[in-house]
């Protein structure tokens, strides 16, 4: 077959495999999903990469229906280890602008915001790559030195579930501070996002307080399907009726909302924050109907794959190739594979995200069109096709004027 028309073909197969899986029709979903290994590829073209975790993620989903437990037992989800999760996320910004893009700008916006504070203080809701607290120091000491005055002392507690993650991170951050002779500390603080206990992280009254979330707050979108039991609510409905927060009729939340993410954002609000960053996808994973949720996966990875294929230079395809498999393509089959609190990839979009955190009292903060225009200059290093565009006081990266991940800013 010619490549459009296995495109073509892929294109149909997926989401008619998505819809066999729910009718009980084992004999038909094997046969798609045998016909669509045959077009889908791990080291093909864009949409044969995707197409092959996408798979991936119907038959895991398959066998776990039909034979519960077995997936598991055999260990067909990647559970990487401290190291490995290291490794992806940093190949993952050296091949791709996303997250140093991120960087900068919210690093341009907390040293604005705290201009002149002798002591600063942020929260990182996933610490494992240090490169954005390096490039941290190097901006408040620049800045420093334009203004002629003394740095800050720089706080900065990072949350990980992993121990071996912390200690790497708060080890290279200590090194490059002691290169700097800047003031610093590092306060590791390990769990996972969604068990954060609030009142145990090391805060001061008098400390000004930046908090930084890089594609983590979609996880607590996670529902857990026994809330209703646990909380002895009897309905959807009376659920939503005891929250603060109301899910917009468009979203897929709608109208079962989740508890976890309306007390995480009031928590946040009762720190008092100066200002909260959030970085998230420019997608909507969150759909309750498998198969649209699929479709919507393959848009927005198939648009990430193509500008990875696009850029990333022949020498590094086989770093590209382990990114994708490690990293994104467990993104796919997350949000293809598993329901309930299993589910962690729920990506909404920023329209959404607003809403959301507007309703939890917080405030939009414009992202300066000067700061745009900084963290645009180092596009052309990355390759063709990107763009960063400013609408209704958010940014968006974007390829091909496909956006693909959006940064916001929040005040209390």
């Amino acid at each position: 077959m010619e490549w459009e028309a296995k495109s073509i073909l892929m294109a149909r197969l997926l989401p008619h495999g998505a819809k066999l899986t729910e009718t009980g029709d084992i004999v038909s979903v094997v046969t798609t999903l045998q016909k669509i290994a045959t077009l889908a590829a791990p080291d093909g073209d864009a949409l044969q990469r995707v197409a092959t975790y996408a798979n991936e993620g119907l038959a895991y989903r398959t066998l776990n229906k039909y034979i519960p437990g077995l997936s598991e037992s055999l260990r067909l989800t990647n559970r990487l280890s401290a190291s490995e999760l290291v490794l992806v996320r940093r190949l993952f910004r050296e091949l791709c602008p996303f997250l140093m893009f991120s960087y900068w700008i919210s690093n341009h916006a907390i040293a604005e915001a705290m201009r002149a504070e002798p002591v600063i203080h942020v929260i990182d809701f996933n610490a494992s790559d240090p490169e954005q607290w390096i490039h941290l120091l190097h901006t408040l000491k620049d800045l420093c030195h334009a203004d002629n005055r003394p740095l800050p002392f720089l706080k900065i507690t990072g949350i990980h579930e992993k121990k071996e993650v912390l200690e790497q991170t708060g080890f290279l951050l200590m090194r490059e501070a002691e290169k700097l002779k800047f003031p610093f500390f590092f306060y590791p603080f390990e769990c996972k996002l969604e068990n954060l206990m609030f009142e145990k992280l090391p805060l001061k009254p008098e400390e000004p307080l930046a908090i930084v979330s890089v594609l983590q707050l979609h996880s607590l979108l996670a529902a857990d399907d026994n809330q209703t039991a646990t909380t002895g609510i009897n309905s959807p409905a009376e659920l939503l009726g005891k929250l603060r927060i109301r899910p917009s009729p468009d979203s897929a939340l709608s109208p079962c909302a989740s508890p976890k993410m309306e007390c995480f954002l009031n928590a946040i609000w009762n720190l008092k924050p100066r200002l909260m960053l959030i970085t998230e996808q420019e997608s909507n994973a969150n759909e309750h109907a498998l198969k649209t949720r699929l479709e919507n996966a393959l848009i927005f990875y198939g648009a990430l794959f193509d500008c990875l294929e696009a850029n990333v230079p022949k020498a590094r395809e086989a770093d590209r190739t382990i990114m994708e498999r490690m990293l994104l393509g467990e993104e796919i089959k997350n949000i293809i594979a598993c329901e309930g609190v299993q589910r962690k990839e729920r990506h909404e979009k920023a329209e959404t995200w607003v809403r959301w955190l507007e309703l939890a009292g917080f405030q939009r903060r414009s992202l300066s069109y000067a700061r745009m225009l900084q963290a645009t200059r180092p596009l052309q290093n990355y390759g063709r096709g990107y763009k960063l565009i400013e609408h209704d006081q958010c940014l968006f990266v974007c390829w091909d004027d496909r956006p693909l991940y959006s940064i916001s800013a929040w005040k209390f």
